[in-house]
């Protein structure tokens, strides 16, 4: 059997890497909420202009917007950096957040309040919006068991820091991207856990379904999960009001179509989740995440 542990020098770079992460915990957590929403937004408006992400991003805003001026587009790739520096330096400091009525609030509270008590599962779904892990916790605060999943970073102590960050404001649920992951999904769904899944990512080999008029390649895996268990696709949305204080949108729930043709099922199921990211994209549009390749790598040769 092959040796997978990790070399000398490889385990000393992830120990590196993780007392960093520790230090820049710890500088943001020093901060006021608010300053270091602030610094974020300073920093990433900046800094973010510099990479190789600024040309992904202004491709994919061209695409969703073609009818923008250069100036409006300009100033939403400003606003998206803003956007996404806040964000990373709020996620040190959710538990902060979360524990602080005024800086949440919960439209539709009334719907996770029904899923609570009903003791069924569902399949919560959303978008890379604004500081969107404030929606596993809010699903949390509401009484909803909830396997929430995530892609694991390749260092493991890393992994374990980010973790335990969640651990913090409630998450202790958690199914890994995978195979294994899928499987924790099924198994707690049996239970009665409900899912947590963002849904708007390229997912090579996936359902093809319009976003913005063209073809995006998206994960069937929440609509299957939905229709195995006969439940409802249940999207939520996070909303910025001002620096580091939220909305969370509990939204109408998605019922899906139930046929002798599954294939055509799941179809309509991403169609429907792509319609929902969509719209929730239009609304706010600085609050997506428009650094990641939404769209089939050869729109992004052909933009060169």
């Amino acid at each position: 059997m092959a040796d997978t542990r990790p070399s000398l020098a490889q385990n000393l770079a992830w120990r590196v890497e993780a007392f960093a992460y520790d230090l820049f915990t710890l500088f943001v957590r020093a901060l006021p909420i608010d300053t270091a929403s602030d610094v974020g937004a300073w920093l990433l408006r900046r800094l973010g202009p510099l990479t190789s992400s600024h040309r992904v991003a202004r491709i994919n805003l061209r695409i969703a917007f073609p009818q923008a001026s250069d100036e409006e587009i300009e100033e939403l790739l400003r606003q998206q950096w803003s956007q996404l520096g806040r964000w990373v330096m709020e996620f040190p400091i959710l538990d902060k957040i979360i524990a602080d009525p005024a800086r949440v609030e919960v439209v539709g509270a009334e719907r996770l309040a029904r899923i609570a008590a009903s003791g069924e599962p569902v399949v919560f779904i959303s978008g890379h919006f604004s500081s969107f892990e404030i929606m596993p916790a809010a699903i949390l605060r509401a009484g909803v068991p909830c396997q929430i999943t995530y892609r694991a970073t390749n260092n493991p102590y890393v992994d374990a820091r980010i973790k335990a960050t969640r651990r913090r404001y409630g998450v202790t649920l958690f199914a890994p991207k995978g195979g294994d992951g899928a499987r924790e999904l099924l198994e707690g769904m049996r239970r009665g856990e409900s899912v947590a899944l963002m849904n708007d990512q390229k997912f090579n080999g996936g359902v093809a379904a319009p976003l913005f008029g063209l073809t995006a390649y998206t994960a069937p895996g929440p609509t299957r999960l939905a229709l195995r268990f006969d439940t409802v696709l249940q999207p939520m949305s996070v909303q910025r009001k001002d620096k580091a204080r939220f909305r969370v949108v509990v939204h109408e729930p998605i019922r899906l179509a139930r046929t002798d043709d599954r294939s055509a099922d799941i179809e309509a199921g991403v169609r429907q989740v792509n319609a929902f990211i969509e719209a929730r994209v239009r609304e706010r549009p600085a609050e997506w995440w428009w650094v990641h390749k939404r769209w089939p790598n050869e729109v992004y040769r052909k933009a060169s």
